[in-house]
């Protein structure tokens, strides 16, 4: 794997299919007899696609819980769903010792044709623009912790972290807990697994998906088959 893919971590998960059709039953009576556990997958089936409104409600009593390092990118794409839950590393509070950034892997197959006015020993060509951009965001990192280091001294380290940041490239990585209900992921996959989607985004919310459908036991089971994500 390319050191600077983005990655996803299955930190847990919550309710199930389980939960959500007792959520369902609560309005009658939640006893889970033999009979109604069989009826489990066709109850979550009705309730995600009945007409002509559908009863989604229940699907909230089940969630999952990641942790993701992102481009900074990507991460907005995620804070763009405020029905999940995010909390995510931050420059304001700390500095960012780790320097972890993404590089596009198709970039590592493009070639820099010509030089740049004066950026010639910085841009040279036959390197590839992955090459370029490793560059770029290394002297960014380095200017990041200088200007810390000397705005500390006139402006107090809360203010440099706050500024130093400012040289942080766009394609720098941080880490965010992000936790979703299951009616809230499954707006998410819809949204970002789309093909117009960003090919970052796609990429962290198919590993979600992965993550889940791998979850000993396959406590989302008839969701996923009532979402159509079964395969």
């Amino acid at each position: 794997m390319n050191e600077h893919n983005n990655k996803v971590e299955l930190l847990g998960w919550y309710g199930g299919d389980e939960a959500i059709a007792c959520s369902a039953w609560t309005s009658t009576s939640r006893d889970l007899t033999p009979e109604k556990r069989e009826r489990i997958g066709k109850l979550i089936e009705q309730l995600w696609s009945a007409e002509p409104v559908p009863h989604k409600s229940p699907f909230e009593k089940g969630i999952v819980h990641f942790l993701v390092d992102t481009d900074i990118a990507s991460h907005i794409h995620l804070i763009k769903h405020r029905i999940a839950s995010i909390n995510a590393e931050s420059a304001r509070y700390k500095e960012l010792k780790e320097d972890k950034y993404y590089v596009p892997e198709e970039w590592d197959f493009v070639k820099v044709q010509s030089y740049l006015y004066d950026f010639d020993s910085f841009i040279v060509p036959g390197d590839s623009w992955a090459t370029v951009l490793k560059r770029y965001t290394d002297l960014g990192n380095l200017l990041y912790h200088k200007a810390l280091e000397e705005i500390t001294i006139t402006h107090g380290r809360k203010r440099a972290k706050e500024t130093a940041r400012f040289f942080k490239t766009y394609n720098s990585q941080i880490q965010a807990d992000v936790m979703f209900n299951m009616r809230s992921f499954h707006n998410f996959l819809i949204q970002r697994m789309d093909g117009h989607a960003q090919k970052e985004i796609q990429f962290v919310a198919k590993e979600m998906l992965r993550l889940v459908k791998e979850i000993p036991g396959n406590p989302f089971k008839y969701t996923l088959e009532a979402w159509g994500f079964d395969n």
